[in-house]
């Protein structure tokens, strides 16, 4: 009886010791790729690219998070694979923050609010969810729908304005309903790395880098509408 409480106690030990170091690395891996987006940022911002170009890149970054991403997870291949997608958005997001920074007479207010207020979510949902304990599994499916469904919004609205065609109603109602989404994600992801759920740090680096670029992205187009100064 005791020989079987020993080995329950060193499994525990050796589970909780696994889930910190994935822990670890995901949260060092994604101080990294967070770093490096922002740096490809600042190298499109410093050469004004086109947002066309930054589109592009975007759409590459998808391409290689759904098809390249999942499959290089367990190898070094993955690391290249991460920063790629990283870089890439990155890239993509300078044109869009220098429409900010030029268009709006407060657009540097603008952005330095979303990126604090992303950053301070953060922080916060993830501690909250170390704090806790709770296991948010129960949010898989739900989270799983609101995102392709957004996602496909988003895509309808994005072709649509390739036409002239925009509806800002909807397209902040969309900008919302991701910002809720992202911070779902945050728990959620956090949970499973907690829980177990998710041992591979390199899926969880991008699940977490996914949930704060949308973040952001999402309260910058809020916070535009709500406080953009011609």
């Amino acid at each position: 009886m005791q020989q079987s409480h020993t080995k329950t106690v060193s499994g525990q030990s050796v589970s909780a010791l696994a889930t910190n170091q994935v822990l670890r690395n995901t949260y060092l891996l994604l101080s990294l790729t967070l770093i490096f987006s922002a740096l490809m940022a600042g190298v499109a911002m410093a050469i004004n690219a086109p947002y066309g170009m930054g589109l592009i890149c975007s759409l590459a970054a998808l391409g290689l998070l759904w098809f390249v991403v999942p499959r290089t997870a367990d190898s070094s291949k993955g690391l290249y694979a991460v920063f790629a997608v990283t870089g890439l958005l990155g890239f993509g997001l300078g044109p869009v923050i220098n429409a900010y920074l030029t268009g709006f007479a407060n657009g540097g207010q603008i952005v330095m609010m979303a990126l604090g207020t992303t950053g301070g979510t953060f922080i916060g949902l993830s501690a909250y969810a170390v704090k806790s304990g709770r296991d948010f599994s129960f949010m898989r499916q739900a989270l799983m729908v609101g995102i392709l469904v957004a996602f496909i919004a988003a895509m309808g609205m994005l072709v649509a304005s390739l036409f002239g065609v925009y509806f800002q109603p909807l397209a902040l109602a969309i900008s919302a309903v991701f910002a809720v989404l992202m911070c779902g994600l945050i728990l959620y992801q956090t949970s499973e790395i907690l829980n177990g759920g998710e041992t591979n740090y390199i899926l969880a680096t991008i699940g977490l880098y996914v949930a704060i670029y949308n973040l952001f992205t999402s309260l910058l187009h809020l916070l535009g509408f709500g406080l953009g100064e011609d």
